[in-house]
């Protein structure tokens, strides 16, 4: 693959999507219902941690904020919901198929996950990054397909990168980083995007420019979004739905302005905040001098 490959951006596009993002509607494409998981050490011991019953659900082109402090359980909800642990009890649903159920192939092909670190284990340029994105689709010992690269290509624009096909993933900055990072993701074509805080390493600028492309894939291809933070201002200007988490339990779910209302987020979060909603409707959350701290608060 090449930088100079005759592709027309409409057949990238066209190939990004068929098959897989279908029309925006009300239906539920996610819904996790009253799903908990435990650490345990043996079954003779109490548990190292508890994610007690949890619930929510969401449609496609929904972004959804998992919010909370360190050590809230938010990583284990994702992995409940990518299907990479088991509930305890309850269930986690995709279209209606439980995704621990599912078997590793049809599991990446429906679910893609970005993790807060994506080593690197070989040197590589960035189309042969994406093109690991295709290796759910495709048959062992086996080259990429002409559809692969296009697809692969696609992705790239998506996410404004195509212009980095021909660099050098270690020569990248962070938020070019992860937009490629991004890009492999949506090259598995999946119906659900999960990222464990995707914006961890990155300056404002580039948190912002993340969470704006997220939000435009979400709207305009259907992708149902979720995405794991403890930065309050991100998930209040960019979710649709919120899931605020303290100590392995779910506080509250819904709009943004219905969850992070000030007192629920000082106890959460242990420190001193004003939230002022703006024209918007989306409330904007101030730190007060002097209260950040052990939490994992970020301004």
């Amino acid at each position: 693959m090449s930088a100079s490959t005759p592709i027309p951006p409409s057949s990238a596009a066209a190939h990004l999507a068929a098959g897989v993002l279908g029309a925006p509607g009300n239906e539920v494409r996610l819904s996790v219902e009253q799903a908990s998981y435990a650490y345990l050490p043996n079954p003779s011991q109490a548990p190292l941690f508890t994610l007690e019953a949890t619930s929510f659900q969401a449609r496609p082109g929904e972004l959804v904020a998992i919010l909370g402090p360190n050590a809230s359980g938010k990583s284990t909800l994702l992995k409940l919901i990518s299907g990479a642990l088991r509930p305890l009890s309850g269930r986690v649903l995709l279209n209606g198929f439980s995704t621990g159920s599912l078997d590793p192939r049809t599991r990446a092909q429906r679910i893609a996950v970005v993790q807060q670190e994506s080593r690197l284990l070989f040197p590589s340029r960035v189309w042969e990054f994406v093109l690991q994105g295709r290796h759910a689709h495709g048959r062992s010992l086996r080259f990429e397909s002409a559809d692969d690269i296009i697809i692969a290509r696609g992705a790239l624009a998506r996410v404004g990168a195509e212009h980095l096909i021909e660099r050098w993933m270690d020569q990248l900055s962070g938020g070019e980083k992860q937009r490629v990072i991004l890009a492999r993701a949506l090259a598995q074509q999946p119906l659900l995007l999960l990222l464990d805080e995707p914006t961890l390493h990155l300056d404002v600028g580039a948190q912002m420019d993340f969470l704006e492309v997220l939000r435009r894939l979400a709207a305009q291809n259907h992708y149902t979004v979720v995405v794991v933070t403890h930065e309050l201002n991100l998930a209040a200007e960019y979710a649709d739905q919120v899931v605020l988490m303290q100590r392995g339990k779910v506080l509250r779910t819904g709009s943004a302005a219905a969850v992070m209302q000030r007192e629920i987020l000082e106890q959460v979060f242990q420190a001193s905040l004003s939230v002022e909603i703006g024209a918007s409707g989306r409330p904007r959350i101030t730190v007060l001098s002097g209260s950040l701290g052990k939490q994992g608060l970020s301004r």
